[in-house]
């Protein structure tokens, strides 16, 4: 692949409108042994994390980040970036009733390139929840007892950081970014070195698709505490973080009743919303 200044990957599992932008790219997520009835290898005629240097056979316990590790490890842009395809960085000039119209364009962030060198969406608040409670009454707390050990081991500079984001009721989530090229490199060396070791030590037996997908959901947060660690120790300057507005194609009643039942009827997550 040529090199250019910002690649924007748009992470999806099934054929889905797409921007026309040049900086965005589909990327078929968990593409290994995808084959249809005939027996045919599934085609979106999208780029597939298959190939290259990939852990798409991954993907049914690391959801997304599967097309995070590709644009990592195979794309030299100078900017490196993550979306879904129901879940997008906004522009300025929206589309009322049009996402793919909505989306962020190459115009609108070109500036903003060099001056900035990481991007992330809007903070999320959760008000009556801290990122650690929220998760131990939505998904198993126990996969946070373990990412800590991991960290306490191979990277204790980092506890500092990850005590004060998992005590916060706020977070950059949804596993959305864009990072210059040697901080997309730190970010994913250090995010999936604690990944994989995680998913190492937890048990999957009996898990769902839905709950066997906990490697994604940890990364929501180890986003977070990677950039509060690079803050903290002055490697990125506060004014080097750019938040961007964001829309998401979202079932808000069922998420918001969720929400309320795992926090105060100890209701698990089921399903994504």
């Amino acid at each position: 692949m040529m090199p250019k200044d910002i690649t924007i990957v748009v992470a999806t599992h099934k054929q889905s409108p797409m921007p026309t932008d040049e900086m965005y790219l589909p990327l078929h997520v968990g593409a290994a042994g995808k084959f249809n009835k005939d027996g045919s290898r599934v085609d979106f005629g999208y780029t597939r994390d298959d190939t290259g240097d990939n852990i798409s056979d991954k993907n049914s316990n690391f959801g997304t980040q599967t097309g995070l590790y590709w644009a990592w490890k195979n794309l030299d842009s100078e900017y490196k970036g993550l979306v879904h395809y129901r879940r997008y960085f906004a522009s300025e000039n929206k589309v009322k009733g049009d996402m793919i119209a909505s989306v962020l364009t190459h115009d609108e962030i070109k500036p903003m390139l060099g001056k900035y060198k990481i991007f992330t969406p809007k903070k999320r608040y959760y008000v009556i929840e801290t990122l650690y409670s929220h998760y131990a009454h939505t998904h198993d707390e126990n996969h946070f007892k373990i990412v800590r050990s991991i960290i306490e081991k191979d990277c204790p500079s980092y506890i500092v950081a990850y005590e004060k984001v998992l005590n916060r009721r706020w977070g950059y989530m949804f596993n959305m970014m864009i990072l210059q090229k040697d901080l997309m490199d730190d970010y994913c060396s250090w995010l999936f070195n604690i990944l994989f070791k995680t998913f190492e030590q937890v048990d999957t037996t009996g898990l769902s698709a839905f709950d066997s997908r906990f490697c994604g959901r940890i990364s929501e947060i180890l986003f977070d505490v990677w950039v509060e660690h690079k803050l903290i120790t002055g490697e990125i300057k506060p004014d080097e973080i750019k938040e961007l507005p964001y829309m998401e194609d979202v079932d808000w009643g069922f998420k918001i009743k969720s929400f309320l039942s795992a926090k105060f009827l100890n209701k698990k997550y089921g399903r994504s919303s």
